[in-house]
């Protein structure tokens, strides 16, 4: 399935290339979350697990933008930030409504943070709070926290929340989630 959508995501930029649009048109491509299919022992998509949460997101920018071909960005960012980025590049306004924020800062230079913290909720069973390195996963109906150190533990195998030397990161992560949880309207246990 993945070479057969390369090969149809190739014909519409080598046919954009074809009719000269490649160069003032943004592609975008995304997907929804993805399965976890055995891992952690899971088989769906209803959890707070990199496996789960992280969705791609690939852009080809219009040529004036300066990104080069290839160019990867490990910021932190929501699918409902590309509203703003679209709006942005495309010189339109940005409604003030609208709570995404813009990544054209990012595309444009490495090292650039558009969030330092993301936040996600599955129903009333896990809330998370993620930055680059650290994600914290509350499961609020059993009161359970489990914490990792994605840079040492990419996979989230080992859950450093019981140790006492991860107190500190625990608390901060966990006062990200409350107040974002407070912003949000959810009173469901941080």
């Amino acid at each position: 399935m993945i070479s057969h959508l390369d090969e149809q995501i190739g014909r519409i930029l080598a046919e954009l290339d074809r009719a000269g649009l490649a160069g003032n048109t943004l592609v975008i491509f995304s997907a929804d979350n993805g399965l976890a299919v055995g891992c952690h022992g899971l088989l769906g998509k209803m959890s707070m697990y990199d496996h789960s949460v992280r969705v791609p997101l690939v852009l080809r920018l219009p040529s004036q933008e300066g990104a080069r071909p290839g160019t990867r960005r490990g910021a932190l960012c929501y699918l409902y930030d590309l509203f703003p980025t679209v709006c942005d590049l495309a010189g339109i306004p940005i409604p003030d409504t609208v709570g995404g924020r813009t990544l054209r800062p990012l595309l444009r230079r490495a090292g650039t943070r558009v969030r330092d913290t993301v936040f996600a909720h599955y129903r009333d069973v896990q809330r998370m709070a993620r930055t680059r390195r650290w994600k914290l996963i509350h499961y609020p109906l059993i009161d359970k926290t489990q914490l990792f150190d994605l840079d040492r533990d990419p996979d989230e195998m080992e859950d450093l929340a019981g140790r006492p030397e991860s107190g500190a990161r625990l608390e901060e992560l966990r006062g990200r989630l409350v107040g974002w949880q407070r912003e949000v309207g959810d009173r469901q246990g941080g």
